[in-house]
């Protein structure tokens, strides 16, 4: 019998006696063993035997003496295979826990040498990187080598790929497992240049990822329309997984403090002007703020050192505040639907102030004829008549608490944002770097973003889009589905230094709102040296609203109305129901009010031509105008807010055309 069969013979005969008589087993191999030393079959099977019993110890060494007497053999690799792979697995079953005992019976060099050979078999660029990776962790000596590579590898096989989203497993194992071990070992030595870099896609990566519930939505919808701003309630509440990766190696606990971390480091190793110990963002603000009014008195090297400086720690600053602004005043963009049903907040000018002079109690309410004749002695100022000093009050933003919780944290940071953006603008070289990185991420494309700086420009008074969508909001489709395709443009025009608000999105707050601003716009047409009777009736519509708060302002409309000596609004009748107002009218046309000629049916011109007249006066129209005062009498009952949604909708293109 040859050597061969000598040794299949010994390994067949101790196959056979295992499930009986394991040591009678043990005992032919290791016969078969001294016998034919080189043999591999020999080796193996004994090794088979160890790992089936689960003795970590006897089964590490024959792994050994296999992988440093036979590294070609197959049979040696799809073991090491297996090993490693319950190294990278994150299952703590039993089988998977001897593999990992197995392993950490072989002395270190073995080990690192094995990694990097297992690192050599693999085709996969992932199963590849998180084999070296492993590497990398468990011998922290070899970051030196196989880092830098390692990482540039990863951000290549992301451009191979062509990924849409930052958020991928190649840039995820880069930027959370990688870099910190590259930028934490002082032995790594690497230009600014490429710490930059590093830096920038760690910073994408985290934003995009924190925010990845817009960003996923927005790759399924496609591009968000304009009343997405105001109904961002649909949202994936699927757990998100990166793909490629398991479900766990997906979840990243406290990224913000990872992301400042790697800003810490970075700035250390650039040689920042930075400050020991933890700070607050305003205090990582105000020194950016600082060094920006010394920054051009440096040469060019350390010019563009401190510049980056400035640039990337505001920005973090500015992205972090922006989104936990967003997050707090729109939470289902980043919850979904299953979070608690909290309204989304919008911020708007606080016209609540609308009527000016304070409420009048409803107890004192006397007769319109003696308020008339008090009235019109009396010269009443608008509330949006601006300081005589001059001065423009600074802004403040008022919010219920119950709408908003932790209302001083949210206008924190929503403070801290706008500072941000504002420095990041205030320099040409500052600005120009910020955008060249906001083009590159495509910040364009993030709703969220598009909502905190709708509401910066509305704090800083850019107001020629404001208004434009409180219409829309206001005035939304018409019957059918169909949108108004041509709209006048408005000229909007507000206090400076007004005051804001954060307003619930919901039809219970919005309408009355949508009443105030249109009314503090109004007034600014009605009660102008220059005659304008449809806005003077606009603003007298409007006034029924919370009557009596506007009575005075009313008063000033009788008495600007008794000036001219004549008003004409034909939709009075329609949607003037309040009873005080009605009262007030009919005071007007008789001789004590002034006989003042009114106008107020449609189409009155043309009835006076079918009516007698007498001693100049038209008694057809008079008795017109009684009978539809006793039939307007009889609507005061009518729900108000229906009359006054009912104006808005109808009257929508004449509401514009005035305000145009």
């Amino acid at each position: 019998m040859s050597a061969q069969g000598d040794c299949e013979f010994l390994v067949k005969r101790a196959r056979e006696l295992v499930p009986g008589d394991l040591w009678a087993a043990k005992a032919w191999l290791i016969t078969a063993r001294s016998l034919y030393p080189a043999d591999f079959n020999i080796q193996y099977e004994m090794y088979t035997i160890e790992r089936n019993a689960e003795r970590t110890a006897s089964a590490g060494r024959l792994l050994y003496d296999m992988f440093v007497n036979f590294p070609d053999q197959p049979a040696v690799w799809r073991e090491i295979s297996v090993i490693t792979a319950a190294l990278r697995n994150d299952s703590q079953d039993k089988q998977t826990q001897f593999l990992r005992g197995l392993f950490e019976t072989l002395p270190g060099r073995v080990q690192c040498e094995m990694l990097l050979k297992a690192t050599e078999q693999c085709f996969n660029t992932l199963e590849r990187a998180e084999m070296l990776l492993l590497l990398l962790r468990r011998f922290p000596e070899t970051v030196v080598q196989h880092g830098v590579g390692l990482g540039e590898t990863l951000l290549e096989a992301e451009n191979i790929e062509d990924q849409e989203s930052p958020v991928n497993c190649f840039r995820k194992l880069f930027v959370c497992d990688v870099l910190p071990l590259i930028i934490n070992n002082p032995d790594v030595r690497l230009p600014a240049s490429l710490l930059y870099k590093y830096l920038n896609k760690a910073a994408e990566f985290y934003i995009n990822y924190v925010t990845r519930s817009t960003q996923t939505e927005s790759q399924y919808q496609g591009s968000q329309d304009s009343s997405d701003l105001m109904s961002p309630s649909k949202r994936s509440s699927q757990k998100y997984i990166i793909d490629g990766l398991t479900e766990k190696s997906s979840q990243i606990t406290d990224p913000w403090e990872r992301l400042f971390k790697i800003l810490s480091v970075v700035g250390m190793r650039c040689e920042w002007q930075m400050d020991k110990g933890r700070r607050s963002f305003g205090d990582i603000l105000h020194r950016m703020k600082d060094l920006c009014r010394y920054i051009s008195n440096f040469d060019s090297d350390a010019h563009a050192k401190y510049k980056n400086q400035v640039v990337y720690s505001t920005m973090l600053v500015f992205f972090k505040n922006a989104f936990q602004y967003v997050s707090n005043i729109q939470p289902s963009l980043f919850q979904g639907p299953n979070a608690p049903n909290q309204a989304p907040l919008i911020l708007l000018e606080d016209v609540t102030n609308v009527y000016g002079d304070t409420d009048i109690d409803r107890n004192k309410h006397i007769h319109k004829k003696r308020k008339l004749a008090e009235g019109r002695e009396k010269t009443m100022q608008s509330s949006d008549d601006e300081d005589p000093s001059g001065k423009a009050r600074s802004r403040h933003i008022a919010v219920n608490k119950a709408d908003l919780a932790n209302s001083i944290e949210v206008l924190e940071s929503f403070k801290l944002a706008r500072e941000s953006w504002e420095l990041l603008c205030s320099l040409e070289s500052l600005d120009k770097e910020f955008t060249r990185i906001c083009l590159s991420w495509k910040t364009e494309t993030w709703l969220w973003l598009r909502i905190f700086l709708t509401d910066m420009i509305i704090y800083q008074q850019t107001c020629e889009k404001v208004l434009d969508l409180m219409c829309y909001i206001l005035l939304p489709i018409q019957e059918g589905g169909k949108v108004q395709e041509e709209q006048p443009k408005v000229k909007s025009k507000f206090r400076k230094g007004s005051d804001l608000k954060l307003w619930p999105c919901t039809s219970r707050a919005i309408m009355p709102y949508c009443l105030h601003l249109l009314l503090a716009c109004f007034k600014l047409r009605a009660f102008t040296d220059n005659r304008d009777d449809t806005a003077l009736g606009h603003v007298i519509v409007l006034l029924q609203h919370e009557w009596p708060r506007g009575e005075n302002l009313f008063l000033k409309a009788i008495n600007k109305i008794c000036q001219q000596g004549n008003f004409q609004y034909e939709n009075f009748f329609n949607y003037v129901t309040n009873i005080d107002m009605l009262e007030e009218f009919a005071y007007l046309r008789t001789q004590e009010g002034g006989k003042i000629h009114l106008e107020l049916l449609p189409n009155q011109g043309m009835l006076i031509k079918h009516h007698t007249v007498t001693r100049g006066i038209t008694k057809g129209v008079k008795e017109d105008f009684r009978l539809a005062m006793e039939r307007q009498v009889s609507r005061c009952g009518e729900n108000l807010m229906v009359v006054l949604h009912r104006f808005c909708i109808n009257e929508k293109i004449l509401l514009l055309q005035t305000l145009s």
